[in-house]
């Protein structure tokens, strides 16, 4: 008798709230254009905004529960603002890309802003949305799941005109995921514990600024994209790469700083071949570096599979295991109008005071390639065996291998970067 009363009250309390549920979708259905509505302070199933304009907010206790499938909000209709809302428990299939909110192609110009989610698959989908903001949203992944099998905090589709600033995003695969979506500009965001921070394929004329990875993967993933503006973003104890580029042309990274990319270790030993390197440029051309500081890392700077006529100037390498690394068959000059970069491990001089060094500084010499294929060589970095091959190859360039030459390295870092320091 207890446990038939017992199914009886949760039968009940569970139809009271699905009536309820119906109740609050057809307040939302039967709003005016323009509109604003608060939700009820209490756990709510699923909605779906569908009118134009209308604002919708949430009460502190408010509580969208997503009842673990599908979506937990759809926006369908333009003009839409949802503020201040908790959402949790969506689905976690990611080939049905369900998400916390998913807003649609129709809702043009919508705002999600001020909200908390936490669930399994995507955060917030924008599906080929046209002018949509996303702002000061904190998300979770699940942390059940493999990162793999998570969803990214928020995925740009097909999106173009999106303004997505000032979140607070961890523990998802990627935080924010770029595909295939043209003139966004992704800013003052902050990532720390993902796969990747931020990830490109595909998009165009995109601006990226201003925004921190911490503890990723990879901090910035661009890869097959045009024409990216890379602009004053921060790249803090990140594992593989803070930033990888793959097959990006015609962009510029200007006054980012990348510190402390480092082999990681696994149960206690250092995975071969897993040098953290401040960049990495794999098969990429025409752009333009500039202001950057790239220290404190296992590598500073990687080149490789074609990556030539890149500018490179104004940039502060500073206390890398290895400054660069290039893999190449031409000579790459890295200055430009006679200003070079700075170089923490640069040994000439400036008898002029002019504030640039009177030697070029070269730094994948023969010595670099010879360490590069025998590491246990270090050992002879300071020996008169040493010395001497520098001496050849300085005195006979015919033995000089192709890599990387700053005819005017600076003798100070750029004022600029000066506050960066170690």
């Amino acid at each position: 008798m207890y446990r038939q009363s017992r199914y009886g009250v949760a039968l009940t309390v569970a139809l009271f709230a699905l009536t309820a549920n119906a109740d609050l979708q057809e307040d939302l259905d039967a709003l005016e254009p323009g509109a604003s509505f608060e939700l009820p302070p209490e756990q709510i199933s699923p909605l779906d905004i569908n009118v134009a304009g209308v604002t919708i907010a949430c009460a502190p206790e408010t509580v969208i529960d997503g009842s673990g499938s599908g979506n937990a909000v759809d926006i369908t209709a333009p003009g839409v603002t949802l503020r201040g809302c908790e959402i949790r428990n969506w689905g976690e299939d990611l080939n049905e890309l369900d998400a916390g909110v998913f807003v649609a192609r129709e809702a043009k110009g919508s705002v999600v802003e001020g909200n908390r989610l936490q669930g399994p698959a995507f955060g917030i989908w924008l599906d080929a949305t046209p002018d949509v903001t996303v702002r000061d949203n904190v998300i979770r992944g699940e942390t059940r799941l493999r990162s793999q099998d998570r969803g990214n905090g928020i995925h740009l589709f097909n999106t173009t005109g999106a303004l997505v600033e000032g979140n607070d995003i961890r523990q998802t695969r990627d935080a924010i995921y770029i595909e295939t979506a043209n003139k966004n500009t992704i800013r003052g965001n902050t990532m720390a514990d993902l796969r990747y921070g931020i990830h490109y394929m595909y998009s165009m004329d995109n601006r990226l600024e201003d925004n921190v990875t911490r503890n990723t993967r990879t901090g910035y993933a661009l890869m097959q994209s045009k024409r990216l503006t890379v602009i004053n973003n921060r790249s803090e104890n990140d594992e593989n790469y803070g930033i990888l580029m793959n097959f990006i042309t015609n962009s510029t990274l200007r006054g980012n700083v990348v510190t402390g990319v480092s082999q990681q270790q696994r149960g206690g030993v250092a995975v071969s071949g897993a040098e953290g390197k401040a960049v990495f440029i794999y098969n990429s051309l025409y752009n333009t570096f500039e202001n950057n500081m790239f220290a404190n890392s296992n590598v500073g700077i990687h080149l490789t599979a074609g990556s030539e006529e890149n500018e490179v100037f104004g940039n502060a390498f500073v206390n890398n295991e290895r400054q660069v690394k290039y893999v190449a068959t031409r000579t790459q000059e890295w200055s430009k109008d006679e200003r070079g970069n700075y170089w923490s491990d640069y040994l000439g001089w400036d008898r002029n005071q002019d504030g640039l060094g009177d030697v070029p500084y070269e730094p994948n010499d023969n010595v670099d390639r010879l360490l590069w294929t025998y590491p246990e060589a270090r050992i002879l970095m300071h020996s008169p065996a040493v010395d001497t091959l520098r001496w050849v190859q300085e005195a006979f360039p015919v033995v000089k291998a192709a890599g990387v030459t700053d005819s005017y390295p600076l003798m100070r870092p750029p004022e600029t970067l000066r506050a960066e320091m170690p």
